[in-house]
């Protein structure tokens, strides 16, 4: 990586008087898997036939290694899309399905059947070359569907939510094998979900969009911890938003008030998050439901920058691998989510309880 691959430069797209995208400017480097994530409508799927060349931007250019691709049609740029509904021939086999390109191109013989043989290796069909799409599964026709496009060897592969028609435990097992295999070919690669977990696993940067527009790029770990505002702490995971009010300032750090509680704030969070702090101002921060912990009680040693309030368990639902509590704390509007991924073996809580959590779990959103 470090070299740019695909460039969009300020792209506007509209479609009557729907604007689908909105001044985007994104750039990605040679062999980064970036994804493409937001909320139905929100221009993913658009940016996505604008890279392949359906669609022309209305404003700005997009760019592969500094050339501009206005005006080039989608046979003619070295892209391969990955659709959501696969698109396979239903009256030819696997075989054929996926040499089609190749044949179209009259390439010889000898050097169809060499590269169809390699690629039915790579994507684990071999054997499989004489079926039919209808007596194939769903994960065997998106492998088929991958193999197509990769045999065509594109610069940039462009996939449009190719696993939202998969189970979900079969959506795990090709998402693997997806990134294992982009991995391995070092292919500079676009992927469009609106599936976060999907996007975070994947991804080497992820890009936000909401109705149109670009909200955040960053890689996954750097847009589920530092999100930009709370817009995208909520639609990436699950998130608490808190509001407070900064009380008091001391060298040490500051006290914020949310609702009838004081918590206790590190002068390293101020420094981290280049947070300009005063007395009385309001502020919104954040904390992950995982990051918080509950206890029965707090008979145990209190540490420096660790924050005890108390809430009351309002409901729970376990969901396999933790327990998910919504707690009220006195003063809030919105409950208070935790995943707690340590209690189910001890039983599941009820009623009174305490929320610990460090300091520098919190990310304060900037002004």
């Amino acid at each position: 990586m470090g070299k740019i691959h695909v460039f969009l430069d300020n792209i506007s797209k509209s479609f009557g008087e729907v604007q689908a995208v909105k001044n985007l400017t994104l750039n990605v480097q040679e062999g980064e898997f970036i994804t493409l994530l937001g909320p139905s409508g929100c221009g993913k799927t658009t940016t996505l036939r604008m890279l392949a060349g359906f669609y022309n931007p209305d404003k700005g250019e997009i760019y592969f290694h500094d050339k501009s691709q206005r005006g080039i049609p989608p046979d003619k740029r070295r892209t391969s899309i990955v659709f959501q509904e696969y698109a396979l021939f239903p009256h030819m086999n696997v075989f054929d399905n996926i040499s089609y390109g190749l044949r179209i191109r009259h390439i010889k013989k000898e050097e169809v059947q060499k590269k169809t043989n390699e690629i039915l290796e790579l994507v684990g069909l071999k054997g499989l070359e004489k079926r039919f799409p209808y007596e194939l599964s769903g994960g065997q026709q998106q492998r088929v569907a991958m193999a197509r496009s990769l045999i065509m060897e594109p610069e940039v592969l462009l996939m449009d939510e190719p696993l939202s028609n998969l189970d979900a435990k079969l959506r795990i097992a090709i998402r693997e094998e997806i990134k294992q295999l982009q991995s391995r070919l070092k292919i500079t690669t676009v992927y469009v979900t609106h599936d976060q977990e999907e996007a975070l696993v994947l991804s080497d940067k992820i890009a936000v969009l909401n109705q149109g527009m670009l909200k955040q790029v960053d890689s996954p770990w750097d847009l589920y911890y530092k999100p930009v505002d709370p817009w995208v702490a909520n639609f990436v995971g699950a998130a608490n938003v808190i509001e407070g009010r900064v009380q008091e300032i001391s060298d040490k750090g500051f006290f914020v008030t949310i609702g009838n509680h004081n918590l206790f704030l590190s002068k390293r969070i101020m420094q981290r998050d280049k947070l300009n702090i005063k007395k009385g101002r309001r502020v919104v921060f954040m904390i992950r439901p995982e990051r918080l912990l509950i206890r029965r009680g707090k008979a145990f040693a209190i540490q420096r920058e660790i924050n005890f309030i108390p809430g009351t368990v309002l409901s729970q639902a376990f969901v396999g691998s933790c327990v998910r509590y919504w707690i009220r704390i006195d003063g809030l509007k919105d409950n208070i989510i935790v995943d707690d991924y340590t209690l189910p073996t001890k039983g599941i809580l009820s009623g009174q309880i305490f929320l610990i959590f460090k300091s520098s779990e919190i990310y304060i959103f900037p002004k």
